[in-house]
């Protein structure tokens, strides 16, 4: 089995909070559009933490039958979205076998608004009213198994679970059941939908989420007011394709995934290693298989979530990935910045910023950059988007648990 088969990325599909299509996301990007405001999904009144990345004007009815809609958790509902928007613009559907086609897409919490609504209910009204349909919509893998369902993907299908690694090592694993041949195509990404009551009142009282109230002042990645991330929801889903089988249909090719680095600190449930020792790796095992060479115009697109320990122990990581003189070189911007963390979909809607970052020649930027932490002395391009030819994308995701992923991107 030949083992370097080169993969390429032959369709996009986004749902995030800069809009409901590719187009308008990365439209967003560019332009630095904030896609944070107030939660409207369920009274804060009672919430230390106020903000949220939420989807906006998401109609799940143009993917999905009424009855589909009424079975499935909000999370999945988004991925199959992207998923249509992806395989649509590859066109890839009819020209793959069944068998050598796969499907892995992260989420990192799953079906966590069908578990609170289940619950409820099994606590007021008790065990008979809990949905016969409970379990298949709260469980991680649906989102997989629909999408494998709809495009009669018949090699595996799998979810990568991996708190806000998840989009980044579906991405990385999809890679790899096409480079070492066990398929042809993949459609993989990322998708979460956990802006609701529980995991927000987790995540704020274990004081990672932003308590601000002013959207211009609430993620703030590398900026020394920062106080932790703001949450997200969406999904982004890519059409993987092994490059000899894309270019002998004439598919559009937006970029390759050259390189992907795994690791994991090994270390704490959710604070980082001191001296981001697996962000590191991740980042050199990614760089060593993509080829890169100090002649390399470097973007890197961090996790950059804006919570105090992550951006300072980030800079640390590039500088010992790439060595100080090349990390003060590359341009790196936190696009959570705008989409606030996606959370099991962050690696995707990041893998899609390096992709298009690469074929436009523009950088997003870090917006809302004003005071930039003295531990964090690199290059965050704040403020604007800028113009420059890079020849190689990092795509850095770190997740708790100690998963760190790092996916290689080039031009074809």
């Amino acid at each position: 089995m030949n083992e370097m088969r080169r993969v390429v990325v032959t369709g996009l599909g986004a749902v995030t909070p800069l809009g409901n299509t590719v187009a308008e996301t990365w439209e967003g990007m560019k332009s630095g559009r904030n896609g944070i405001a107030p939660i409207t999904r369920f009274d804060t009144e009672k919430y230390k933490a106020k903000l949220a990345a939420e989807v906006k004007n998401f109609e799940p009815k143009d993917y999905m039958e009424v009855n589909e809609v009424l079975r499935t958790d909000r999370f999945a509902q988004l991925a199959v979205a992207a998923a249509q928007q992806a395989v649509e613009e590859s066109g890839v559907k009819d020209h793959v076998a069944p068998e050598r086609f796969s499907v892995m897409f992260g989420t990192g919490i799953g079906g966590i608004s069908t578990f609170e609504t289940e619950y409820t209910k099994l606590m007021e009204k008790g065990p008979r009213r809990v949905s016969p349909l409970f379990v298949p919509m709260m469980i991680s893998n649906m989102a997989a198994g629909l999408i494998a369902i709809r495009f009669d993907c018949r090699g595996s299908a799998m979810p990568a679970v991996t708190a806000c690694a998840s989009g980044s090592n579906a991405i990385g694993e999809a890679m790899r059941l096409i480079r070492h041949g066990y398929a042809d195509a993949v459609i993989t990404g990322g998708a979460e939908a956990s802006v609701t009551p529980s995991a927000v009142a987790g995540f704020v009282n274990m004081q990672a989420l932003s308590t601000a109230e002013n959207p211009d002042e609430a993620s703030l990645p590398f900026d020394r007011r920062r106080g932790g991330f703001v949450i997200g929801e969406g999904a982004v889903a890519l059409v993987l394709e092994e490059y000899e089988h894309a270019k002998a249909r004439g598919a559009k090719i937006y970029g390759e995934v050259c390189g992907y680095g795994s690791t994991c600190d090994a270390h704490h449930i959710t604070a980082p290693h001191p001296e981001g020792r697996g962000g590191a790796q991740a980042m050199a095992d990614a760089m060593r298989e993509a080829g890169y060479t100090e002649e390399d115009v470097v973007y890197i697109n961090a996790h950059g979530t804006g919570t105090p320990m992550n951006d300072k122990l980030e800079t640390m990581a590039i500088k010992k990935a790439l060595g100080e003189e090349a990390a003060r070189r590359a341009y790196i911007s936190s696009t959570k910045s705008m989409t606030g963390h996606m959370l099991g979909a962050a690696g995707a809607v990041e893998a899609m910023a390096c992709l298009l970052a690469l074929e436009e020649g523009i950088i997003p930027p870090t917006i809302n950059l004003k005071e930039q932490d003295e531990n964090c002395d690199l290059n965050y391009v704040p403020g604007e988007a800028v113009k420059a030819e890079a020849t190689l994308a990092l795509s850095n995701s770190l997740g708790f648990g100690g998963h760190n992923a790092c996916l290689a991107f080039r031009k074809v």
